[in-house]
């Protein structure tokens, strides 16, 4: 880690379970060290959050309060002053090795660079589904975009997750920060911001963490329900950046490719998904029209429906 920044982490947390021992473990290997802040919304499952690395801290929020933009802004103004990059981290994103915010950070080395992730590997436990989504979106070969690139990469050019993500706190600040009424995506949102402001958003692909999620084909049709919201109430990002609907073909080709190898017997699954995933997709878009009761059904947050 450059030892001219002074680098602070971010974990929203609720309810972690067993994985939060693992979490904190890796956070205290990093070298050099580093401390953070957990922003916990009233946990019930007996976590205890009091064995934090030396610097950190614990606040706790009302869950009814939680928003995923919204949240991400209040930790900003519990940021050490000296702070020149934060970094942003999920409870289920575990650190793969002791230099992997090093990594990270280090994009920060180019100025122009005013965000940054890194790569996702699946869990152990992952299945074939979700090892290949990691495979997809997090390649093994680093990369810098600017708004150049989008004619090229469309909106896959602010393409950014928070599982594990740093920004140079200066410019997320220059930029509004994050945006406090979104049901997901204010990664891409501030990614596309700082993209539009001139800067650079850059790709770690030797920064690793341990990411995934085997979601159900319900979960798959939920998450794809915000999404289609989220592009919804956030139309200026396609305006800006291009339709998302050239990736997703991409991703069910290379998806049945990679099944066709690792797991044939999935593929009757995957295309079951894919139809879900397109339908819930629909249905977001079109939230507009839809009774606020039945966006609540449909979505994976409905505590946004509030």
């Amino acid at each position: 880690m450059s030892s001219s920044l002074f680098v602070y982490v971010v974990v929203p947390t609720r309810n972690p379970g067993g994985l939060w021992r693992q979490w904190l473990e890796a956070l205290r290997f990093q070298q050099p060290g580093v401390s953070g802040l957990v922003v916990d919304s009233c946990s019930d499952d007996g976590t205890n959050f009091d064995s934090l690395p030396t610097g950190s801290r614990c606040i706790q929020i009302p869950l009814s309060s939680f928003n995923h933009g919204g949240t991400r802004n209040r930790s900003l103004q519990h940021l050490p002053p000296a702070t020149d990059v934060v970094v942003f981290m999920t409870q289920d994103a575990l650190l793969a090795d002791a230099q992997a915010l090093q990594k990270l950070v280090s994009a920060f080395d180019d100025p122009t660079v005013a965000c940054a992730f890194g790569r996702q590997l699946p869990h152990e436990d992952a299945s074939a589904l979700a090892a290949h989504a990691r495979i997809f979106n997090y390649p093994d070969a680093s990369r810098v975009v600017s708004l150049a690139d989008k004619g090229r990469l469309g909106l896959k050019t602010c393409f950014l997750s928070n599982s594990f993500a740093a920004y140079r706190v200066a410019d997320l600040l220059a930029v509004g920060g994050f945006p406090s009424k979104v049901i997901l995506g204010e990664d891409m949102s501030v990614a596309a911001c700082l993209l539009l402001a001139g800067k650079r958003v850059a790709y770690q692909a030797d920064a690793c963490v341990y990411h995934s999620h085997n979601y159900t084909p319900l979960e798959d049709f939920r998450r794809h329900f915000d999404t289609g919201v989220f592009h919804a109430r956030e139309q200026w990002l396609l305006d800006a950046f291009g339709g998302a609907s050239g990736e997703g073909l991409r991703f069910v080709k290379s998806e049945l490719r990679y099944l066709l190898k690792h797991a044939p017997w999935l593929i009757p699954n995957a295309l079951l998904r894919t139809v879900l995933k397109l339908l819930g997709y629909r249905l977001g878009r079109a939230e507009a029209r839809l009774p606020l009761g039945l966006k609540r059904r449909l979505s994976m947050f409905s505590g946004f429906w509030s």
